[in-house]
C-alpha cells in the first residue's frame, strides 16, 4: 500500500506471526528492524517507549512528516520489531488519510515494498512483481516516485544523528 513516502509492505506491529510473514516475503534481513507507522504520537506506550518532555517536544518538530525516529525499547517483549537493537523506528504519517486508516488498524510496520537489496516498488505492477500471492491485499495509489523516510535517532545531548536521509 501507499504510505506517505513510498509503496510499504504493512502488517500490523502487535502481531509477531504477521512481522515474520512480512520479514520473510520481503526476504529482509532478519536483523534489521523495521520502521512502523503509528496514528497518534500515544501509541508509543504500547511499545513500552517512554518519553520525557523534551523528547515529546523534539518530535513535534518533525512529526507528523515524512521523518522516522529511532526510539529506545528496551522492554524484551517487543524482540520481534526491535530485533536486539532495543531501539524501534517510528513515524506519524502526515497523510490525514493514512493517520485516520492507522488509528483504525492500530500500528503498522511498513518495510519498503521490494526484496532486499532491490529498488522500491513504484506502483502495483512492480509490488506483484515482487510478491505475488506472498501478499494478500494490494492497495493501488499509482505511481509513487517518493523515496525512504529520513531516519533520525535522538543523541543523549538533546540533538539529533541523521541515520538515513538529508541531514
Amino acid at each position: 500500500m501507499p504510505t506517505d513516502t513510498i509503496y510499504g509492505i504493512v502488517g500490523r506491529a502487535e502481531d509477531k506471526g504477521v512481522v515474520e510473514r512480512i520479514y520473510q516475503a520481503r526476504q529482509r534481513a532478519p536483523e534489521k528492524p523495521c520502521i512502523i507507522l503509528i496514528g497518534d504520537i500515544a501509541e508509543l506506550e504500547k511499545f513500552s517507549i517512554k518519553l520525557s518532555k523534551e523528547q515529546k517536544s523534539k518530535l513535534k518538530e518533525f512529526w507528523p512528516g515524512p521523518v522516522s525516529i529511532v526510539l529506545d525499547c528496551l522492554d524484551d517483549k517487543f524482540s520481534y520489531l526491535h530485533r536486539g537493537t532495543k531501539g524501534l523506528a517510528f513515524r506519524l504519517p502526515k497523510d490525514e488519510n493514512l493517520r485516520n486508516l492507522l488509528t483504525h488498524t492500530g500500528p503498522l510496520v511498513a518495510p519498503s515494498a521490494n526484496r532486499e537489496g532491490a529498488p522500491p516498488a513504484q506502483n502495483i505492477a512492480e509490488a506483484k512483481n515482487y510478491f505475488g500471492d506472498k501478499v494478500e491485499m494490494y492497495a493501488d495509489g499509482g505511481t509513487i516516485q517518493g523515496s525512504p523516510s529520513r531516519l533520525i535517532k535522538f543523541n543523549p545531548q538533546g540533538g539529533v544523528v541523521v541515520l538515513r536521509g538529508q541531514s
